[in-house]
């Protein structure tokens, strides 16, 4: 059974980085799109990135656009978030999902399997 554990969250200041990891056990990532999402007290939950199970086509919200990038490395069966140029209004839980990807564009999935999350705060 695929479990996901997600880590590298923490305090940061305004304009500062953080590089998520979501790091798969049980079963192999390479047939599952991977989704990164985050929820801010007292908001929805948001879809950050996501990415197809070759890595070759990624989505972003218009909100992380040239600050954030999502990669994977399946050999270490890891899906990265990086992190830059972050605002207070990134200070969330970020979670990441996966869901069995069948060559739709990942932005599309009901991703069903969740991590634990893990915070970030962006505050000086």
């Amino acid at each position: 059974q695929l479990q996901l554990v997600e880590s590298g969250g923490g305090l940061v200041q305004p304009g500062g980085s953080l590089r998520l990891s979501c790091a798969a056990s049980g079963v192999s990532l390479d047939y599952y799109a991977i989704g990164w999402f985050r929820q801010a007290p007292g908001k929805e939950r948001e879809r950050v990135s996501c990415i197809n199970r070759y890595g070759t086509s990624t989505n972003y919200a218009d909100s992380v656009k040239g600050r954030f990038t999502i990669s994977r490395d399946n050999a270490k069966n890891t899906v990265y978030l990086q992190m830059n140029v972050l605002k207070p209004e990134d200070t969330a839980v970020f979670y990441c999902a996966a869901v069995r990807d069948y060559f739709r564009p990942c932005e599309t999935y009901e991703y069903s399997l969740w991590g634990q999350g893990t915070q970030v705060t962006v505050s000086s």
